[in-house]
């Protein structure tokens, strides 16, 4: 069985990720066995539909057909993080976001979900996009996760609180259909993450507004310190799960597929995150100088 491994951002770390999918498939024997790149997960600035995090800028119309294109020809879906849970029937018609998916109508393309209203009007409009339920929505009841299974879901991402709690993971009916968050930066149990969601579809829904108008864009303030906690800072969390677990214990559970997070991270802690997880321990330096080199000779290397 393999790992799938699913990276945030096919825009903003649309370098690091391809050169990370041409690095496994040219130096296989740098990583471990049988790891996938199963997905690319993000959307095209400024998307009103997108969640998780308030992502700002603009793409135009042949970047958005380019990363498709590029990612689609390694057969590699880009799974668009439609998951902004305060979306209006006013919403479903916003142009950028229906352009975005007729762009990547072609079979092999993805899409998040958390607000039903959108689900439907996907499913309906655009049928041929696989629909994965979203980790945003916070499932905190086992009979409510297999509830999620029993609908038609191409994958349901588990709430990062499930992670570890093995005995209860053991009563997941479809096990092969979930996904786990693996390096969870937000702390075990956050008290206002619901909260902190709303939030952030609120500034999404500013900055689309500031553009629209020209006036300037007004943040919604929430003050949240873990946000870009870096890999070394987590591991120490009850809901962080190590590489070896994932070979030792989730996959033969029967758990494959394990979600990165990190859309707004820096690049240097995303290719510290890839590794730990994906290359083996002892070619971690080679694999890291090796992408680094790869990313220095595409002029693609960013200090954010």
């Amino acid at each position: 069985m393999k790992a799938k491994f699913h990276l945030p951002d096919f825009t903003r770390n649309f370098a690091l990720n391809m050169a990370m999918i041409k690095l496994i498939a040219q130096r296989p024997e740098l990583f471990r066995e049988d790891v996938e790149i199963a997905s690319v997960y993000g959307e095209f600035p400024p998307s009103l539909w997108n969640g998780g995090r308030t992502v700002g800028g603009r793409c135009d119309r042949p970047f958005m057909k380019e990363v498709l294109k590029r990612f689609n020809a390694e057969g590699i879906p880009c799974r668009f993080t439609y998951t902004n849970p305060e979306i209006t029937e006013k919403d479903l018609s916003d142009s950028h976001c229906n352009i975005s998916l007729k762009f990547a109508d072609n079979g092999l393309n993805e899409v998040i979900v958390f607000s039903p209203l959108l689900e439907e009007y996907i499913r309906t409009k655009y049928p041929s996009f696989k629909i994965t339920s979203s980790t945003c929505k916070q499932i905190e009841t086992m009979e409510g996760v297999n509830a999620e299974l029993a609908k038609d879901y191409n994958l349901v991402v588990l709430d990062y609180n499930w992670n570890n709690r093995f005995e209860e993971l053991e009563k997941i009916s479809d096990k092969a259909r979930c996904e786990l968050l693996v390096n969870a930066c937000c702390i075990p149990k956050c008290p206002r993450r619901g909260e902190h969601y709303r939030i952030i579809a609120q500034n999404q829904r500013e900055f689309l507004r500031s553009i629209n108008s020209g006036e300037k864009y007004k943040q919604i303030e929430f003050e949240c310190p873990y946000m870009n906690r870096t890999i070394f800072e987590i591991k120490d969390y009850s809901t962080h799960i190590p590489p070896d677990d994932i070979w030792e214990k989730y996959i033969p559970m029967g758990f494959e597929n394990f979600k990165i997070e990190g859309r707004s991270s820096h690049m240097f802690n995303l290719i510290e995150t890839y590794l730990y997880y994906m290359a083996k321990p002892e070619c971690r330096d080679e694999a890291r100088f090796t992408l680094l080199m790869t990313l220095a000779m595409n002029k693609s290397i960013v200090i954010n």
